[in-house]
């Protein structure tokens, strides 16, 4: 199975759904700020797990395509959101949405995405109550999000975070939208409790992997991760890397510094990977992600199956 193909192709009706569904209107100073990022490109992983997830199933994705697109705005509000909150200038490798339209602008496009994705999934071919209750977990996703996003900031001015807190902000402000992705398609085609659960748990844990294996690639990954290279250690940001080497009593001399050169961040990042606490975090996130697999068993076996089953592996183990 050629994965990255199969998650090519979905991807690619994802970009032409976002064309239909989020088009530039007026004013279009507002909408080329709220398009920017979508249109920037991105892995589409939440919606294309929406897809595959209607896939394994047995259903007709193109009864839920909305929630896949509903999904995708609503990450990317979260993403203009949280880099006037870190600052962040890089994003996709193009500048973020405030470094470009300002940020009152990018205030007001991330408020737009996420009206008009509550807007999207309500064109869903499905039944209402199903509907409602799609909204309900999208709406309550929202809230954790925005749990986890304080929780990631309020670390920032404390001395010492443990490992399970930082795997419960992690799950609150990465995890629960890929649960959602995996899980809501099910919600929408009206399936048991149990499968509805199953998608979740998978998404959930496979999610947490992934998050965790994004801070690694922040400090491993380079220019090819499109966004500033060791930003999280310049801004102090606690992730299971730092918890680790913090345990362990090594110092990271630019960690909070708020800014530091090339040079500086390769030392930094030299000194994390001798300690071990690389290799750590990325055992656990593949921990995760093997813990995630276990609740896909209550599905039949499928082409569709083994493809999420692959992207979970792959999660953890991509380099950018």
């Amino acid at each position: 199975m050629d994965i990255k193909n199969e998650v090519a192709k979905r991807a690619e009706i994802i970009n032409r759904s976002i064309e239909e569904f989020l088009p530039i209107r007026e004013p279009e100073g507002l909408y080329k700020a709220c398009r920017h990022l979508i249109r920037a490109g991105g892995k589409r992983l939440r919606p294309v797990l929406s897809l595959i997830s209607a896939e394994a199933l047995g259903k007709d994705w193109r009864n839920i395509l909305p929630a896949a697109i509903a999904i995708e705005t609503i990450h990317n509000f979260t993403l203009i959101h949280d880099d006037i909150m870190d600052r962040d200038e890089m994003r996709r490798g193009v500048p973020t949405v405030h470094k470009l339209f300002g940020e009152a602008t990018a205030i007001l496009a991330g408020d737009t995405l996420f009206a008009e994705a509550f807007k999207i999934l309500t064109k869903c071919n499905v039944k209402p109550e199903n509907l409602v209750k799609a909204v309900d977990m999208l709406a309550d996703v929202c809230i954790k999000i925005c749990e986890g996003q304080f929780l990631d900031m309020s670390f920032e001015s404390r001395d010492f975070v443990s490992e399970e807190e930082y795997i419960d902000m992690v799950e609150k402000k990465t995890a629960v939208l890929i649960a959602c992705s995996c899980s809501m398609p099910a919600v929408l085609f009206g399936e048991k409790e149990e499968i509805v659960e199953a998608l979740w748990n998978f998404g959930l844990l496979s999610g947490i992997g992934f998050q965790i294996h994004d801070d690694v690639l922040d400090l491993i990954g380079g220019e090819k991760i499109g966004k500033d290279w060791g930003s999280d250690l310049v801004e102090g940001k606690k992730t299971l890397v730092v918890i680790k080497a913090m345990e362990m009593g090594v110092e990271i001399e630019i960690f909070g510094k708020g800014k530091a050169t090339k040079e500086e961040i390769a030392k930094a990042v030299q000194k994390l990977k001798d300690c071990g606490a690389i290799d750590y975090a990325s055992k656990k996130a593949k921990e995760f992600v093997e813990k995630g697999k276990e609740h896909l068993k209550i599905l039949p076996d499928s082409e569709a199956k083994r493809l999420l089953i692959a992207i979970a592996d792959y999660l953890v183990t991509r380099e950018y």
